[in-house]
């Protein structure tokens, strides 16, 4: 039953007036009609202004938010707003294909939210592709590479990944299986505006759905999409001649495996049964507490496996059972992480994301250099990375003439670049960002973490078989004959989002008054190259327009510089960028130097003299863990 609103029209603040009737006429959810109402007659117009004073931003890869009422946040409403504008934009684009991916994760209200989105997408004349029944969950790969296989024009997974317990989010795919680009999330977002207005009162999704199912519109495929994902995986990413070495491998347990309470556990137990026949107990051991899909994340502070502790508890069962390998997939198992013990001086060491991407670039080169002769001349070798991801594979691609490309932050640039390279006629292998996000083209153009598992498993057995080697050992090789790249990566939390334009503008406008590029910064670091993603400025370039594509509303700068102006080999690279879901102003630096201690010392130096020089926390109230 719902509450009744005890406080007058009039006394609610004018501005929030409009958007709280307009609310409480359009949302019939009792649970977050009764969030705003109880806001309302306990006078809370500070929280109220929270939620009504903006609207929720479609923009990177979709929706994301604490799921709460109000127009800012994710809830019922805000999804079928947008669903009914998604919905009328595709109609609009692409009137010949009305079919269209939905999938969810086990967080808090995804499936309520994938009811929203399947039975507005029915409304609107689409035919459904739901990767979940009724108690089922999916891995957020399935749905890109759903959309693939069925050639759908487009899909979505709630989710909110590796966010809080009390996130969630709504992300979207396009016809050609990457994260949508521009001008799509602009156009996305104006269709949204456009179709505020709920189509029907009747929210009854179980019954739309029921009709749905009954007329053949709505479809359930997570069995049959399932299979082909194992036949994919078998087909593009699987080394035959390398299943021998992994029964080699048995004996006794020489790995464990986390989900981290999400829901990457069943694809898992597919994979490492049915195509590298490998046993729990015998070959890998799982984390138990961490097995079972657990919204609440019980036993892990932030479910992110790069998160400080997020791993504990598997390297703690690894080592009690004499194992030095420990494999994690973050909640909606598109991320991957890796911790290994090292042998020389029995420490735990987490992998960074960037070593991991050099690993698995290292791993997908020697596979290239055995394929025969006629495949290389007609398919150049290229790698795809982020520009703030680590430049270790420009330089090895380098020294060992492949072509490398970089992109701007995020899987959809990454996957649509690819793409591109492709249809160029280039064999893209590997794409990767630095936050634990790896990307394998034949298998689908985003982020997999059990993909990243699957071949991480093979190349992990042949270094060991092969040449005896650890990844350690691998990566040691690889600094050796590249340069040892070392990052320093982190991030300030803000105080309120403005503060990131503040920020920015002063360092634009510190060293001269039309905001022209530093020299120097801090009397140390000498600037070799200077670019400003959101004014559109690159220093080395003959026009001084970037590389890469400017985007006026997010802020980027990225700086190429050195501390000793004479030295060669040592050089600085550092990225500062706003979060495009978090109120963070993230901080990537990677040194290159001759030593691994040199270069962990300059990204280190790096950190102190921006905080001092640029965000001087004392004054601007910026925050941090690092």
């Amino acid at each position: 039953m719902a509450i009744e609103m005890e406080c007058s029209l009039e006394q609610i603040p004018a501005d929030l007036q409009v958007p709280i009737l307009k609310w409480l006429a359009q949302d019939k959810n009792i649970e977050t009609r009764d969030e705003i109402v109880n806001l309302c007659n306990d006078h809370n117009w500070e929280e109220l202004h929270k939620r009504f004073d903006k609207r929720i931003v479609f923009g990177t890869a979709g929706l994301r938010s604490s799921m709460e009422a109000g127009f800012s946040r994710m809830n019922s409403l805000v999804v079928l707003q947008t669903s009914q504008g998604l919905a009328t934009y595709l109609k609009k684009v692409n009137p010949n294909n009305l079919t269209f991916v939905i999938g969810h994760d086990h967080r808090l209200h995804s499936e309520e939210f994938a009811d929203v989105t399947t039975a507005i997408f029915l409304k609107a004349g689409f035919k459904v592709y739901s990767l979940n029944a009724k108690n089922e969950l999916v891995h957020t790969p399935m749905v890109p590479f759903s959309v693939d296989h069925l050639q759908a024009a487009a899909g979505v997974m709630i989710t909110a990944s590796h966010n809080p317990m009390m996130d969630n989010g709504y992300k979207v795919y396009y016809a050609n299986g990457c994260q949508i680009i521009p001008p799509h999330d602009h156009n996305i977002a104006k269709a949204i505006d456009e179709n505020l207005e709920p189509w029907s009162n009747d929210w009854d999704w179980e019954n739309v759905m029921a009709q749905g199912k009954k007329n053949g519109k709505l479809v359930y495929i997570k069995g049959s999409m399932t299979k082909t994902y194992l036949e994919s995986i078998e087909k593009s990413l699987l080394d035959v001649s390398l299943l021998p070495q992994l029964s080699e491998m048995s004996g006794s347990p020489w790995f464990v495996y986390t989900p981290m309470h999400g829901v990457g556990q069943e694809i898992f137990e597919s994979i490492v049964t049915n195509v590298f026949n490998l046993k729990e107990g015998a070959d890998y051991i799982c984390v138990p507490d961490q097995v079972v899909p657990d919204p609440t994340f019980p036993t892990v502070s932030f479910p992110n496996p790069e998160e400080k502790g997020a791993l504990d508890l598997a390297i703690k069962l690894a080592e009690n059972n004499g194992i030095r390998l420990v494999l994690a997939n973050d909640p909606d198992a598109d991320r991957f992480s890796i911790a290994v013990k090292d042998p020389r001086t029995g420490v735990w060491k987490q992998i960074s994301g960037d070593e991991i991407g050099f690993l698995f670039a290292t791993y997908e080169f020697q596979r290239y250099q055995k394929f025969d002769d006629r495949f290389r001349k007609e398919h150049p070798l290229a790698i795809v990375n982020s520009t703030v991801s680590s430049q270790l594979i420009k330089r090895m691609s380098e020294v060992e003439g492949f072509l490398y490309n970089d992109t701007l932050t995020g899987f959809k640039w990454i996957g649509n670049r690819t793409r591109d390279l492709e249809k160029e006629g280039y064999y893209v292998p590997l794409g990767y960002e630095e936050a634990i996000g790896y990307m394998f083209p034949q298998m689908e153009h985003d982020k997999d973490g059990i993909s990243a598992l699957t071949v991480f498993l093979q190349a992990y057995t042949s270094w060991i078989l092969d040449s005896n080697k650890y990844p350690l050992d691998v990566l040691e090789d690889g600094f050796k004959k590249y340069g040892y790249f070392k990052q320093y990566n982190g991030y300030y939390k803000l105080p309120n989002q403005k503060l990131i334009n503040e920020i920015f503008d002063y360092i634009r406008n510190k060293y001269e008054p039309n905001g022209t590029y530093p020299r120097v910064i801090g009397g140390q670091l000498y600037v070799q190259v200077f670019r400003d993603l959101t004014t559109g400025f690159q220093s080395d370039t003959p026009d001084h327009k970037p590389l890469l594509p400017v985007d006026p509303s997010s802020q980027m700068i990225t700086v190429i510089a050195k501390q000793n102006y004479e030295s060669e080999k040592e050089v600085i690279r550092f990225t500062m960028r706003g979060s495009g879901t978090e109120p963070k102003l993230k901080v990537y630096i990677e040194a290159c130097a001759e030593s691994e201690t040199k270069a962990n010392y300059l990204t280190k130096a790096t950190w102190e003299l921006l905080k001092k020089e640029w965000f001087r926390p004392d004054v601007t109230g910026l925050k941090t863990d690092f």
